[in-house]
């Protein structure tokens, strides 16, 4: 049996940043990684296209919390200790240049997850952090004041252990034995499955769009860019519904309608008055050649025809019926969804340890001493954008902080 003071269940995001923290804190700790798979930090690896979306530029720490549909009132305090400027030096320290694009996200300079990737592989290696790759963790228990751990290649025991394993169900299994109330995780962060022919021949379309679920038990809306595809609707203007609604879309078998607003802003009597508008001053213009309000010109054209005004149609020649229909497949077009897909390069899940259990000024669990969860193994998640892993590293950096203590 191999002993340590540290041993971090789990090789991602959260699990590298609490051990490289925890030995800087404490020089003199022994520390390991188990690591279920062949390689460590798959995940941050493909996040963000590859690019590693670090974390998000949101300063206040009450504005950043509004991000996490679970967890929000929860990671409010661990933020007054660590987030997104905490986050943005820490890796500058390292010589990992960061950068903010347009829409907040941040990622390296290098637009390559690998570099993050490098730095911290120099990390623990520099700090002789043993990384066991291949070690499935089978089980582990308090014995005699330590924990005892066993893998599918051998045995450990720790002082102190913290699981960073993510949306893994056989380690939740292992923590309900221990006490612990796993909420039942169900699928966040995914696109909307849409047939119709509105967007049919449109894949690759973007455009910002206010979104709002049709129903009157569920109020969720959300306005940001949408993305058409292949299956239906994607982007952080749908995903951001797909996380806050997790829980209600799941009880719907995600059969529901959305409402989409394709001119963010602008209500329907606004958009009606500037088509009358149109009507008069481009009279003799077709109304399907002329696109209005900066959308997609083939958009624009699918809309128009979804609104029973043929090809050839010019304003002057638009009835009060069509004006309305037009109006209403503008602002209020209803679009069915049937089912959901995965957004692959963020795979969310919302579930996990009751928050309940885990003090969130060091992330130890509350029934167990010397246990500590981070990530994505808690019942917190995020929108994307970055969020996900400045839960990863905050939940690290505290933990790390109250485990290099003797």
């Amino acid at each position: 049996m191999q002993h340590f003071d540290i041993i971090i269940i789990g090789g991602g995001a959260a699990g590298f940043f609490t051990a490289i923290n925890a030995a800087e804190n404490n020089p003199g700790l022994k520390i390991a990684i188990l690591e279920r798979g062949k390689e460590v930090l798959t995940k941050l690896k493909i996040s963000g296209g590859g690019r590693c979306n670090v974390t998000h530029a949101e300063f206040v720490p009450k504005e950043l919390s509004l991000n996490y549909p679970r967890g929000e009132k929860e990671l409010l305090g661990p933020f007054h200790g660590f987030m997104t400027g905490d986050t943005m030096e820490w890796f500058q320290k390292r010589g990992i240049e960061l950068k903010i694009e347009e829409d907040g996200r941040i990622f390296p300079v290098s637009d390559d997850s690998q570099s993050i990737i490098n730095c911290f592989l120099r990390e623990t290696e520099s700090r002789k952090i043993q990384v066991f790759k291949s070690h499935v963790v089978q089980n582990f228990q308090k014995k005699e004041g330590l924990w005892d751990i066993k893998t599918s290649k051998g045995d450990f025991s720790a002082e102190k252990i913290m699981l960073a394993t993510g949306s893994n169900p056989k380690m939740w299994n292992l923590l309900k034995k221990l006490g612990h109330e796993i909420i039942e995780p169900v699928p966040s962060l995914f696109t909307f499955n849409i047939q119709d022919e509105r967007i049919k021949d449109l894949p690759g379309i973007a455009t910002e769009a206010e979104v709002k679920i049709k129903s009157k038990k569920i109020n969720l809306e959300s306005k940001g860019p949408l993305l058409i595809t292949h299956w239906g609707m994607s982007g952080p203007g749908i995903l951001k519904l797909s996380a806050w609604g997790a829980r209600d879309l799941e009880k719907l078998n995600y059969q529901f309608e959305i409402l989409v607003n394709w001119l963010p802003g602008f209500n329907l009597e606004e958009v009606l008055t500037a088509l009358k508008d149109f009507k008069s001053s481009l009279a003799k213009q077709q109304v399907v050649k002329n696109a209005k309000f900066d959308l997609p010109k083939r958009l624009w054209k699918n809309l128009v025809l979804a609104s029973k005004i043929e090809e050839g149609t010019t304003w002057a020649d638009l009835n009060k019926h069509q004006l309305q229909n037009l109006s209403n497949q503008l602002a209020r077009a209803v679009f069915k969804v049937n089912g959901k897909s995965t957004f692959k390069e963020e795979f969310v899940t919302a579930g996990g340890v009751n928050l309940k259990e885990v003090d969130f000024k060091t992330f130890e669990s509350k029934l167990h001493k010397n246990l500590f969860l981070a990530g994505e193994v808690l019942n917190i998640d995020a929108i994307t954008g970055g969020f996900n892993f400045q839960n990863a590293w905050t939940g690290g950096f505290l933990a790390a902080k109250a485990m290099s203590k003797d």
